[in-house]
């Protein structure tokens, strides 16, 4: 019989070599791999874009100048993105792009930039194929849709605010001439060109009389979600539903309500630019949220 000694010796002997095998010559490669951690105490911005997605809105006979499907595609997306990766506070989407701001203090990914952002891309696309049915029933996907993504860090609340104010005002913007441009297109005729002249240089309220005194359509009745973008947060909300039980003496299950509360991701449509809604969600910013 072998002593234990010899067992044991034999047995680190094997765990010696193991460990020499694992460390090959090659292994020097990793050398190259680039310091991508993002900077403690930073909200961390994963901001992704549909890439050619005007050929794609064509392709996929969009409405213009908002496609509800396409915009509550692009939430549902978003909203998978969130319940996949918790660490995420606040996220808000508004044509073909959508940014999640995750939290200050979050160590997923041990803070690597590159793996919040491919993990975020990764599963927005996926969803997007996965989802296409539900919201474009009759329209086939033709070819996979593609988004590259960017990671900006902002180290103040102030700035992060500033930051989704830029992008509200982006939508406003962009919203106001598209929805003026294709009025121009679809109900007075104008070529894309002609209705690109007729808006050249022009300024919001110059848009806003056009589309009053040419089409009967005041601006500000349009539905929010065009104008103001989707803000994605965190809410518990309360659900009611059935459920059998046995009670004591009974001989028969009966269906009883039950009221459980959960935390949801909840898309609202409303102004980020004023400091109203920051003071109804202040747990937001919270530094311990």
């Amino acid at each position: 019989m072998l002593g234990w000694r010899w067992v044991a010796s034999a047995i680190s002997a094997g765990c010696v070599r193991r460990l020499s095998m694992a460390k090959s010559k090659f292994e020097y490669v990793r050398d190259f791999e680039a310091d991508d951690t993002c900077l403690p105490n930073c909200w961390i911005v994963v901001r992704l874009d549909g890439r050619n997605f005007h050929r794609f809105s064509e392709q996929h006979e969009f409405k213009k100048p908002n496609d509800d499907r396409a915009l509550n595609l692009m939430t549902k997306c978003a909203q998978t993105v969130m319940q996949e990766l918790e660490d995420i506070a606040i996220a808000y989407g508004q044509s073909d792009e959508y940014s999640f701001v995750f939290k200050k203090k979050s160590r997923w990914f041990k803070r690597r930039a590159s793996k919040f952002m491919t993990h975020v891309v990764s599963q927005f696309a996926s969803s997007y194929v996965f989802y296409w049915k539900d919201y474009f029933k009759d329209q086939q996907l033709l070819y996979p849709p593609g988004f590259d993504g960017r990671i900006v860090l902002y180290p103040s609340n102030q700035n992060l605010k500033d930051y989704l104010s830029w992008r509200q005002a982006d939508c406003h913007i962009n919203n106001l001439y598209n929805t003026v441009f294709w009025m121009l297109v679809q109900r007075s005729g104008l070529t894309p060109v002609q209705a690109q002249d007729r808006l050249q240089g022009t300024l919001a309220g110059d848009k806003n009389e056009i589309l009053f005194s040419e089409f009967n359509i005041n601006y500000n009745n349009e539905p929010l979600m065009y104008r103001k973008g989707t803000v994605l947060i965190w809410q518990k909300i309360n659900e009611v539903m059935t459920k059998k039980i046995k009670l004591p003496k009974e001989t028969e299950e009966k269906e009883v309500e039950v009221t459980r509360t959960r935390t949801k991701v909840v898309p609202l449509h409303c102004d980020i630019i004023g400091d109203q809604f920051w003071e109804e969600y202040p747990e937001i910013l919270a530094e311990d949220s």
